[in-house]
């Protein structure tokens, strides 16, 4: 399954390269005004029509090529994570719990916290008014 993903992003890659040389190489809108005024696009490697159309096609060739190799790396990505089984947070090793007091003994009690009568601190600080 490796191979056929190595594969098909090499053929996303080259499509992508080609559409970006395609489109570089036809001619814009205003490119026919030139030759109406005798550039002589008779002579060229094209014919008289241009490679207006030669070009046109290509991209749409190189294009749909684009697509099915997205189409195709989604389909082997949505393939490839599905053995996986879970989320990121499926990956962490777990962290054993502490051992549990043996059934004879009663857990010792935490020391208590010193009693006083004052308030704890930052209590009412909100309630009282600056004088």
């Amino acid at each position: 399954m490796n191979a056929l993903f190595t594969v098909v992003v090499i053929v996303q890659v080259i499509s992508a390269l080609a559409i970006i040389g395609l489109v570089l190489l036809q001619h814009g809108k205003g490119a026919d005004m030139g030759a109406a005024f005798g550039s002589g696009a008779s002579g060229s490697l094209f014919g008289a029509t241009g490679s207006s159309n030669f070009l046109s096609k290509s991209t749409a060739v190189a294009a749909a090529v684009f697509f099915a190799a997205t189409l195709a790396l989604a389909f082997i990505g949505n393939k490839r994570g599905s053995t996986v089984g879970g989320g990121v947070m499926d990956s962490i090793p777990t962290v054993p719990a502490a051992p549990a007091a043996p059934a004879g003994k009663a857990p010792e009690a935490a020391p208590a916290a010193p009693a006083t009568d004052a308030p704890a601190q930052g209590a009412g600080q909100a309630k009282e008014i600056p004088k």
